[in-house]
């Protein structure tokens, strides 16, 4: 399948050094997470100045229990789904694709909703594992259905997840109606907020990062996975060894996300193309670029959610559809350098 080229400089343009690129965009993405870390520790209807630290007991304790683990929880989340989306563009070769467009997030959902009416007393562990599989089901079938498309057509890509998000939504938000549930439905899908982040709740966003983190080491893989599936299988590559260890990042990363804060858009597909337009498609030197601007970006969207209306909040899943919506038709449509 023929990827659309949105990364490559044209012909006559000169080479950039990849690894001085990726220096400089890792350095300021890291200059900005960290007073955007700040940020977030102290911003909340209680103060917590470090006078109120240093006398107040409940200050450390709203300090320790509720907004270090939020940000942590912010952090972890964004960092989690770029590298995700990453992933899942990988695997199907289109930068069109993140895992809330193909299908996997309301799988993780079905799957959620399942073991909610079959077993209500289940443990987090057991809704994870039933969540991560229900996802990386949906997500072979997504992948089942593009194989059977046309090479060339690349737009029809995004359009199948998005009928299949559709479908399987649908199915979810029926069955939650008849169950009497919807108001879970909507905070696994359609919320995507931190503000009931506490500690001892935000926990499993560990298991995502670790699970991002994985993605790391198969870096090379998945970049030859990207050339196409005859290419990479020429290469001596076990692309179906390959195709597993993205379905199961993926599906870990999205249902664990979905347990703990719900689905937050757009992250999976903007990051991953502004990562790439800078610094191009060496996914070893750009997957730790990728996952610093998730988390800036989700960490700048929980600020604001958390400002417009101070004291109350706008979830950032709500802040990320208007602003991310934004940045995708930015990169559609920004014209390239000498053409």
């Amino acid at each position: 399948m023929t990827l659309p080229n949105l990364t490559s400089a044209p012909q006559n343009a000169p080479a950039r050094p990849a690894a001085q690129d990726g220096r400089r965009v890792a350095l300021a993405l890291a200059a900005l997470l960290l007073p955007l870390a700040c940020a977030s520790v102290l911003i909340g209807a209680a103060g917590i100045g470090f006078a109120a630290l240093r006398d107040d007991p409940q200050a450390v304790m709203i300090l320790t229990v509720s907004r270090l683990p939020r940000t942590l929880a912010v952090i972890l989340t964004g960092a989690a789904l770029a590298v995700a989306g990453v992933v899942m563009q990988q695997l199907v070769r289109n930068r069109f694709v993140e895992p809330g467009t193909t299908g996997t997030s309301e799988s993780a959902a079905l799957g959620l909703l399942a073991v909610t009416i079959l077993a209500p007393n289940a443990s987090i562990f057991l809704k994870m594992v039933v969540a991560s599989v229900s996802a990386m089901l949906g997500t072979a079938l997504f992948i089942k259905l593009i194989r059977r498309l046309p090479p060339r057509e690349v737009l029809l890509v995004p359009v199948v997840g998005i009928i299949l998000s559709g479908v399987l939504g649908a199915v979810v938000t029926f069955i939650g109606w008849q169950t009497d549930l919807l108001q879970l439905i909507s905070v696994w899908l359609m919320t995507g907020e931190f503000s009931g982040v506490i500690a001892g709740r935000f926990e499993l966003l560990y298991i995502a990062g670790a699970a991002a983190g994985l993605a790391w080491f198969a870096a090379d893989r998945f970049s030859i996975l990207g050339l196409g599936r005859e290419t990479a299988t020429g290469l001596g590559l076990n692309t179906d060894a390959v195709m597993r260890l993205g379905l199961v990042v993926v599906s870990i990363v999205t249902a664990l996300v979905i347990v703990t804060v719900g689905m937050i858009p757009f992250i999976g597909l903007v990051v991953p193309n502004i990562i790439a337009r800078l610094m191009g498609d060496n996914l070893r030197t750009t997957l730790p670029a990728t996952a610093a601007g998730g988390a800036v970006a989700v960490l700048a969207c929980d600020i604001i959610g958390r400002l417009v209306r101070y004291p109350y909040e706008v979830p950032v899943g709500t802040v990320l559809g208007i602003l991310g919506s934004g940045l995708f038709l930015w990169l559609l449509y920004r014209e390239r350098p000498n053409g």
